[in-house]
């Protein structure tokens, strides 16, 4: 069996808002993220390292800031449009390892949630994905409120 391992990195700046759109979810918040799409940080690490692992290019080629047909797209059909593209090379997920950075709001009372969206739209079992939150410890632009990065891992396999 063939396997591959993927990393994607991302980040976004934050600005007021009502509501984040954080691993496929919306949480209310005083801050959102700001991008040519729902700015979903970690969905976006996670489509740019399931791309990377099939060898693929990256979330902008595939996706790019540039295409107004896709302004304010959900980040989910990102993900889902990545997935299939790994998939159309006979690709499959084994797992995935996410790790979110930002201040605020808390992540660990919407982890589950997050799963089981993420889950859903990959077509996998929610143990395949491992989702974690840390801050930034007031350093830099993420412990300044000014933005949130988001770091993930992928191990596909070929069937």
């Amino acid at each position: 069996m063939d396997y591959r391992v993927g990393f994607g990195f991302d980040v976004h700046p934050l600005a007021p808002g009502a509501e984040i759109a954080l691993g496929g979810i919306r949480i209310q918040s005083e801050l959102t993220l700001v991008g040519h799409s729902d700015a979903d940080v970690l969905l976006h690490a996670l489509s740019d390292a399931i791309l990377g692992a099939a060898n693929l290019g990256d979330i902008g080629h595939v996706f790019p800031n540039t295409d107004p047909a896709i302004k304010g797209i959900d980040s989910k059909l990102i993900l889902a449009r990545c997935m299939q593209l790994a998939r159309d090379k006979g690709f499959e997920l084994g797992n995935a390892d996410l790790t979110l950075v930002l201040e605020r709001p808390k992540i660990a009372p919407h982890i589950s949630a997050m799963q089981s969206a993420i889950a859903k739209v990959i077509g996998c079992s929610m143990d395949c994905i491992s989702i974690k939150a840390t801050t930034n410890e007031k350093l830099g632009f993420i412990g300044r409120e000014d933005g949130a990065a988001a770091y993930a891992v992928v191990l596909l396999k070929k069937n």
